[in-house]
């Protein structure tokens, strides 16, 4: 008979999720942070779980524990608001929450911090490319830029979605000049 592998204190446990039929349908590991709180990784087969599960406590170890849990987007940005009220001009924030309340939250406030892609954000802008001026675009990127900064230095995300994302370019408008044919009606 085959030997079981142990594993050592200390090192965490993968088991299998099963649903109401007895069926395995993915694996789950957890383990413990230092300040004794026990975190969760999720996967399809049981090798995925064990190497998340590695990675994850790896992070712990050195001190990168990301706890963003169940928060969506748009709680997280009604969080982060009031906080930097006191750090930016009061035209500033109030841009800012303009922006919050009438793109962001629409559109990306339902998905899950954690969960949150670039696709998900690229997605947003071309939305708003498609009715919005390209400069509205490029507020709406810086905002959301900043918030997920925040979050990271906050270890809720382990980086920022909108880093590497560049909004598309102001297209400056040809001047033309008002001559007598073309003066609007005074």
């Amino acid at each position: 008979m085959a030997k079981k592998k142990q594993r050592g204190n200390g090192a965490g446990t993968v088991y299998p999720r099963k649903n109401k039929n007895g069926k395995t349908i993915g694996y789950r590991g957890s383990y413990f942070t230092q300040d004794g709180k026990r975190r969760y990784v999720s996967a399809k087969t049981k090798t995925e779980a064990q190497s998340a599960l590695r990675e994850a406590m790896t992070d712990a170890d050195r001190g990168l524990t990301f706890d963003a849990g169940t928060m969506t987007l748009g709680e997280y940005l009604d969080r982060w608001l009031p906080n930097i009220k006191d750090t930016v001009r009061q035209r500033t924030w109030e841009r800012y929450e303009q922006i919050v309340r009438g793109h962001i939250k629409p559109g990306l406030g339902h998905q899950k911090l954690k969960d949150l892609t670039r696709t998900h954000v690229k997605g947003l802008y071309s939305k708003k490319r498609e009715c919005l001026s390209p400069r509205t675009v490029q507020y709406i990127h810086v905002t959301l830029h900043k918030a997920l900064k925040e979050a990271v230095a906050d270890n809720l995300i382990p980086r920022n979605v909108a880093e590497e994302i560049k909004p598309s370019k102001l297209k400056r408008k040809e001047i033309n000049p008002l001559t007598p044919e073309t003066r609007p009606c005074t």
